[in-house]
């Protein structure tokens, strides 16, 4: 690393502008120039022959260095820590939490009310769903943001924002919020102020010839993309009232390279970066994933890393396997994004295995996932605040002999509850009346079959299959995430269709309020809570003393011989663990084989996140229903 002092002559010229601010502060320089070409050639790739540029390209660096001047000693320190040890958020400690605000705890001065709560159940990463201050409902959930400097005013304000992110670091824990990129409300000032920030046209011509290829998000309460306003046609992804950034305007992305930068100036440790694949349009394409997003995060990435590299990125990308796996960085772009991932196909392959009772198609599809880049790694989890989306491809099922389409009409219909046997309470989200597909909303426990049960015999089956899913997610390899009330295991809540401005979405059928009463009932063994609770905070016991789990760890789906069983092997660093998870409501043998053939023995040390022993036969183990084991190694 070159000081100060030995600068490239094209590099000074540029430091030497934001030196005025960071005056004296050798880690700036230092970082400066580590990261400076990472922030200046995608930059100039997307806008060095616009005339705008020159002006944004100054008060960018303005911005960072302002940022990184005014840091405080506490964030300093973070700072210099997580440069030494950026495997801060992939170790198996790692546990997080997601919540609505209002959902949790009424507003944030209840959270830091809440934060034993969070402490006792291990939890060391607290996602606080969209906070920032939205346009009245309807407002998406709150992504659409009118305004990116303020907290929502029902919630708090930002001094409550870092009094919390202060109470989290000493607690030990990480604080996420969401930063909408792709759009704003359409009563953001920037709409008046700075129209040209905002994807529009005169006429149909070019909206038209963009349609030919976009696929509607929300075909049934917003179709189509664009918008009349006033005089003009608004691209408007996602809903009218979210107007498109323009991305190819130099202003913009300054203007949310701010925002982001006063965000980790507040204390934020992550920020998930809302709706990344959009970023940026292409005629003829889906305008998902084009490559001048990943010129636009690496950018963004370099920004925070020279002002202030305590704070991580997540990607919100729920898109193809091939699409996502580049959001964490990969070839030229290999460390330079995104430090998460949300691993979507997992999240839908467990639900697809437990309703079909068969982990062939699991299996399959996670052994052709692409590698994850070295310095990256997931997000594990079984449900979030949206709906799941049934994403199996063609490709996918057909490597095990299964229709994808049929498939997922299938997993449409079992989550529904409209399909012979199913023990499923979910409804459909956005059905498609041409194909008859359709996602799907609930919550975890209701989609696993708790409010359906009929007796304790179905209450113990759905338990088990809560824990079940959560067992792979936390032991795949990953940050994992439990979902408000699903630790409790909360149903599905209907009141949302009392709210004019939420009886269309039926998503807030599986966001529901804090049931603080059923919180209360968490350490009686007796009752559902009470399992639930003790079954979590045995799998982050479990987890937090399996070293194997480590994200840069090696994950290896396993065939075991028997369909209804999954196999799945991690190594890091010479230990080893392997999961043996039965997805049936019958016992199912796997051969010890299996086990012997990874250097496991039923001798060696067996962890049972469940409680239950271990039964063997011979030359076979035989898992009870719904049963999953950790060998260690």
């Amino acid at each position: 690393m070159q000081n100060v002092h030995a600068m490239r002559p094209e590099v000074r010229a540029d430091y030497d502008a934001a030196l005025a601010v960071a005056v004296g502060d050798v880690a700036f320089a230092v970082r400066f120039e580590r990261f400076f070409t990472e922030l200046r050639d995608p930059l100039f790739a997307l806008y060095g022959t616009d005339p705008r540029f020159a002006d944004a390209w100054e008060r960018l660096l303005r911005s960072i260095a302002a940022t990184a001047a005014s840091r405080p000693d506490e964030l300093r320190a973070l700072d210099h820590e997580r440069e030494i040890t950026p495997d801060w958020l992939q170790r198996e400690q790692a546990v997080g939490y997601v919540t609505y605000v209002d959902r949790f705890a009424g507003d944030l001065a209840g959270v830091r009310e809440k934060l034993p709560y969070l402490r006792e159940l291990g939890i060391t990463y607290l996602h606080l769903m969209p906070l920032l201050h939205a346009r009245p409902a309807p407002n998406d959930g709150g992504y659409a943001v009118v305004d990116y400097g303020a907290v929502d005013p029902s919630l708090g304000t930002l001094d409550d924002l870092r009094a919390l992110a202060g109470d989290l670091r000493e607690a030990g824990m990480a604080l996420c919020v969401d930063v909408v990129l792709n759009h704003t409300a359409a009563e953001h000032p920037w709409t008046v102020s700075h129209p040209d920030y905002y994807r529009s046209f005169p006429d149909r011509e070019r909206p038209d010839a963009f349609e030919r290829t976009l696929p509607d998000v929300f075909p049934d309460t917003a179709p189509g993309s664009f918008t009349w306003v006033a005089d003009r046609w608004v691209w408007t992804t996602f809903n009218a009232y979210q107007w498109d950034l323009d991305y190819t305007n130099p202003d913009v992305f300054v203007a949310m390279a701010g925002a982001m930068l006063d965000l980790a100036a507040v204390g934020i440790d992550v920020l998930r970066l809302d709706a990344a694949p959009f970023l940026w349009k292409r005629v003829g394409t889906n305008c998902q994933n084009q490559p001048e997003v990943h010129e636009l995060l690496q950018a963004f990435r370099a920004a925070m890393r020279i002002a202030a590299p305590a704070v991580a990125f997540k990607a919100e990308a729920i898109v193809a396997p091939r699409d996502l796996v580049p959001y964490l960085g990969t070839g030229r772009h290999e460390g330079k994004e995104c430090d998460l991932a949300y691993h979507n196909v997992l999240m839908v392959l467990l639900w697809s295995a437990l309703a079909s009772g068969r982990v062939g198609l699991m299996t399959s599809t996670l052994r052709a996932m692409p590698p994850v880049p070295p310095g990256a790694g997931w997000l594990t989890y079984v449900r979030c605040h949206d709906d799941i989306g049934w994403a199996i491809t063609p490709e996918d099922g057909a490597r095990v002999g299964d229709d994808a389409y049929l498939h997922r009409r299938f997993l449409a219909d079992f989550y529904a509850g409209d399909f012979p046997g199913t023990f499923a309470r979910g409804v459909r989200f956005q059905p498609d009346p041409r194909t008859g597909e359709a996602r799907t909303s609930g919550t975890c426990a209701s989609l696993a079959g708790l409010e359906s049960a009929p007796d304790d015999v179905a209450v113990d089956l759905a338990v088990r299959r809560v824990l079940l899913l959560h067992a792979v997610a936390f032991a795949h390899g990953g940050l994992p995430l439990i979902y408000m009330g699903d630790e409790l295991g909360l149903l599905n809540d209907t009141s949302y269709l009392e709210d004019p401005h939420k009886r269309d979405d039926n998503r807030w059928l599986h966001r529901p309020a804090m049931d603080w009463e059923a919180a209360g009932r968490r350490h009686d063994p007796a009752t559902v809570e009470g399992r639930l609770w003790a079954g979590l905070r045995r799998l982050i016991t479990a987890r937090r003393g399996t070293r194997a789990i480590h994200v840069q760890g090696v994950t290896e789906p396993l065939w075991t011989g028997n369909d209804h069983v999954f196999g799945l092997c991690r190594e890091q660093a010479g230990e080893a663990l392997l999961v043996i998870a039965n997805f049936t409501a019958d016992p199912q043998a796997v051969s010890l084989d299996v086990v012997r053939s990874r250097g496991f023995t039923l001798t060696g040390e067996v962890t049972e996140p469940d409680g239950r022993g271990v039964e063997a036969y011979h030359d076979f183990v035989v898992l009870a229903p719904y049963q999953h084991l950790w060998f260690h190694r």
